[in-house]
């Protein structure tokens, strides 16, 4: 494996109960090209604090919200709300939940550019990943 190539995901709530400890984890990895995501970001005691003194890079949008955002303005909101912190703490933002294509194109639609769910593809062991990278087309999962 080479160096950036490897990302460890952190609990959003853990990563609080223990932040500087965590924080210290995080910049001991990076520098050894570990990369962390925050995930199930929004479902714990979320502060801009937190997040400037977290160094992660990517923060998951909790699949709650996304899976919601369809049928309720509010979870649409916190989307939409992610998605721009994300940006202004120059970090990626991963919507976990895109389980339809209406998810997708939603999710297209408020610019995120970053999902993970059925709609993309179902769990695969790694030596699946080959074909189904070659074969993957936006809009036709496999």
């Amino acid at each position: 494996m080479t160096r950036g190539h490897l990302e460890l995901e952190v609990l959003e709530t853990t990563a609080l109960d223990e932040l500087d400890s965590v924080a210290k984890v995080i910049r001991e990895c990076a520098a050894m090209g570990v990369g962390f995501a925050l995930d199930d970001f929004g479902t714990g005691y979320s502060s801009l604090t937190y997040l400037r003194r977290l160094p992660a890079q990517v923060l998951k949008v909790d699949p709650s919200f996304v899976r919601d955002m369809l049928d309720d303005s509010e979870n649409r909101a916190i989307v939409e709300g992610v998605l721009g912190l994300a940006r202004a703490f120059s970090r990626r933002a991963i919507a976990e939940g895109a389980e339809t294509p209406s998810h997708c194109k939603l999710l297209l639609q408020i610019n995120c550019d970053l999902a993970q769910g059925y709609d993309i593809a179902r769990p695969m062991p790694a030596d699946q990943m080959p074909a189904w990278v070659a074969a993957w087309q936006a809009g036709s999962p496999i």
